[in-house]
């Protein structure tokens, strides 16, 4: 026979205050608070645009930048497809070298002191400076090629510079449990120091992902007209004959690709993270 034991309200201590639960009308308001102040944001533009009569070679407002983004839509798609194409590769490309190199340099302290000054110059150093040379030494007919590399040099050290902390971030005293117990390398590697290291991963290719769209950009900035055809070239040639609006609405096509990007990778983390480690745990009070 057993004997179920239940708590009741007289149980709780003297001067307990129950938390109170968050309605959905809240929950409501917090969804619809960024929309509501984007659009008041437009709305106070289109307003100051009309006006203040400015022109639209100056300052288009919202209503024609939406105008041009749906008459100029086959143009922007293509161009979008081609900037995809590059931002992409060079993200999964920084993901994938990133994670093997930050690995390797901290498996062993020797390694790490060789080769991490070579990493840092790599980062430190301006890709505008080295994209024409990197375009002339892969050949101009294939100038796709030095655009992916120049967006993953960007991309790159974020992802290594993560992914080295994170490994040197395992628990000490669990080190030298695995120690104790004569654990392989790979049974350390697997068990504690890639758990440990995954919420670094995982912010490293939020950054990465980001950089990666930016180093897409620049490199068809410098590329100009020599075989690019993307997002950042539709806004320099608009620019150049004073297509305003066009420029706005390759802009907006630019943040909008930046933005699911980024929100992907963070829907990645919060599945991963989400049910052990306390960044995106729900607080109980």
């Amino acid at each position: 026979m057993t004997i179920q034991a239940t708590a009741s309200v007289d149980d709780r201590p003297e001067g307990f205050v129950a938390p109170k639960p968050r309605t959905s009308i809240v929950d409501v308001l917090d969804t619809l608070l960024p929309f509501a102040a984007g659009a008041l944001f437009l709305g106070t533009w289109e307003f100051l645009v009309h006006y203040l009569k400015v022109s639209k070679f100056i300052l288009p407002a919202p209503s024609a930048i939406v105008t041009t983004f749906v008459k100029e839509w086959p143009a922007i798609y293509v161009a979008l497809k081609y900037t995809a194409t590059i931002t992409i590769g060079a993200f999964v490309t920084a993901v994938v070298t990133g994670i093997f190199f930050g690995v390797l340099l901290t498996s062993h302290k020797r390694i790490e002191r060789t080769f991490w000054p070579y990493a840092v110059t790599m980062q430190v150093t301006p890709v505008v400076a080295i994209a024409p040379l990197v375009i002339i030494w892969v050949g101009l007919d294939r100038v796709w090629l030095s655009m992916l590399i120049l967006a993953w040099m960007v991309a790159f050290f974020p992802m290594l510079s993560n992914t080295a902390v994170g490994m040197k971030s395992a628990d000490h005293g669990l080190r030298n449990v695995f120690e104790l117990y004569e654990a392989s390398r790979w049974k350390r590697f697997r068990y504690l120091q890639l758990p440990s290291a995954l919420p670094y991963i995982l912010a490293g290719a939020r950054i990465s992902s980001g950089l990666s769209v930016i180093g897409a950009v620049v490199a068809e900035f410098v590329a100009g007209s020599g075989g690019s055809r993307g997002l950042a070239f539709m806004i320099v040639e608009s620019g150049t004959l004073l297509n305003i609006p066009r420029m706005f609405s390759a802009l907006l096509m630019l943040s909008i690709f930046g933005m699911s990007i980024w929100y992907v990778t963070a829907t990645i983390q919060k599945i991963l993270l989400q049910r052990w480690h306390e960044s995106e745990l729900k607080q109980e009070n």
